[in-house]
């Protein structure tokens, strides 16, 4: 392997590291403000368990490269995750908007995890290869749903924005 590749895929390991530290917190806060949408939120919850993993296969793959995560990168993700969920608190179609960011945010992890994909098989690391193989499929199946619900959500929220006395937003 070049070092050129091998400093690259250590690079791009370390920003999909921050990634999954923004998802934690964007999901984390997320499923904490959800109570009337019970599907989303039990989906949130076993995705930020997945995503957990995430993390820790990403710790493994960076360790094994002999490094360690970038501290100034996962905080910018946490900084950039308190934003989010700052920001979407103050609006009326929070679930909506959530959901719809969610989306965008997995097929971000998506095209990150087949970046490193060719990165690691390049450098002819087949640990790494497998492990952001096994990664994707996760973001995959939470994008592929996120997708499928959004209809469903948004038909659920506009209902309930409609009734008198309830609240739409979460």
């Amino acid at each position: 392997m070049t070092t050129a590749v091998a400093e690259n895929l250590l690079n791009w390991l370390k920003d999909a590291h921050a990634m999954e530290q923004q998802a934690e917190s964007m999901l984390k806060a997320q499923a904490g403000r959800i109570e009337h949408y019970p599907d989303l939120k039990a989906r949130i919850e076993q995705h930020l368990q997945e995503t957990l993993g995430q993390k820790q296969i990403l710790e493994d793959c960076i360790a094994r490269l002999d490094s360690s995560p970038s501290v100034l990168k996962d905080l910018s993700g946490r900084i950039a995750a308190f934003g989010q969920a700052v920001g979407g608190m103050t609006q009326s179609d929070e679930v909506i908007k959530g959901a719809m960011a969610g989306y965008v945010f997995e097929n971000l992890e998506i095209a990150t995890y087949t970046t490193l994909i060719a990165a690691a098989r390049q450098a002819g690391d087949t640990q790494t290869e497998q492990a952001c193989k096994e990664i994707i499929e996760q973001e995959k199946a939470m994008s592929a749903w996120l997708l499928n619900q959004l209809p469903l959500l948004t038909q659920q929220f506009l209902l309930r924005d409609a009734a008198p006395h309830t609240q739409a937003k979460v």
